[in-house]
């Protein structure tokens, strides 16, 4: 134990012990597993940037997975950043080969896929309630409000994608950094032991991996369009979506369809379906923000 008078850093925090990188391997790293190799660093700027760099130099396997304790340069989308203390979430990519197996138009349901599966695996290893969001951002309850809690990130890399998660673990309110933002530990999480977290995310995404790749990336076949749209908290919701371009569109969110795309019926009878843009959930007639 440290003494009570020693130098604190920002890595001597006890209650955020570093991950056990032998552990994880013995767990993950199976003949028969998705998983072919996992590396932990102990700061980066961003393991979404490192492993696709790998890529296109073609020096990485499929199932290659990359955890850093900590991000200095983490990236969301529309390239906002991301960043938390160290070791106070998961923060790591994955290397994935969908290859002849599927169709490249049908890749775009890799970061989805990486939704359900995070949700799905923290639900059972936290015993948090986790929703998703459209296209890729994964919510929990505090205080009876919406927070975000994690976000997803893919991009095309080599011959694959790249898929990066990044989740708010033990973050304590006064280490937020935004009033939007939450933490499994917030939402009031059974367990936020970061090895137990990584192994549910990553066996989650195994499974929903095999099953869509299996089926040729039919995400209706495959089970994951119904599994997306069951945990969607975007659904049946009026939103304003933020279009590429700066336009907007406000809407009822009311489908995901088989592209992947959110379905939008506006006040003229259309629907519409949005491919790429950011989201706001509206609530009530005045438009307030959730």
């Amino acid at each position: 134990m440290t003494p009570p008078d020693a130098p604190q850093n920002r890595w001597s925090d006890l209650d955020r012990p570093p991950l056990n990188v032998t552990a994880l391997r013995r767990g993950l790293l199976r003949p028969e597993s998705l998983w072919s190799g996992l590396e932990v660093v102990e700061t980066t700027g961003s393991t979404n940037s490192d492993l696709a760099e790998r890529a296109r130099s073609g020096d990485l396997a499929e199932g290659t997975v990359l955890v850093a304790e900590e991000q200095t340069a983490g990236r969301g989308r529309l390239e906002r950043s991301w960043t938390a203390p160290p070791r106070s979430g998961l923060f790591f990519s994955v290397y994935l080969e969908p290859g002849d197996d599927v169709p490249v138009e049908r890749w775009g349901w890799v970061p989805l896929l990486a939704g359900v599966a995070a949700a799905t695996g923290l639900a059972k290893a936290a015993g948090v309630d986790t929703a998703l969001k459209w296209p890729n951002d994964l919510l929990v309850t505090v205080e009876g409000e919406e927070r975000k809690a994690g976000g997803i990130l893919g991009e095309f890399a080599g011959e694959g994608i790249v898929v990066g998660l990044g989740i708010n673990v033990s973050l304590r309110a006064d280490e937020l950094p935004a009033p939007t933002a939450g933490s499994l530990a917030l939402a009031g999480a059974v367990s936020t032991d970061r090895e137990t977290l990584l192994r549910a995310v990553l066996r989650s995404l195994e499974h929903w991996y095999g099953e869509w790749k299996g089926a040729g990336g039919d995400a209706a076949a495959s089970g994951l369009q119904a599994a997306y749209a069951a945990g969607c908290a975007t659904l049946d919701r009026t939103v304003r979506a933020e279009l590429p371009g700066g336009n907007s569109l406000v809407g009822q969110a009311v489908a995901i369809d088989g592209d992947g795309r959110l379905v939008l019926s506006t006040e003229d009878g259309l629907q519409q379906p949005v491919s790429a843009g950011d989201i706001v959930h509206l609530r009530g007639a005045a438009g307030g923000l959730t």
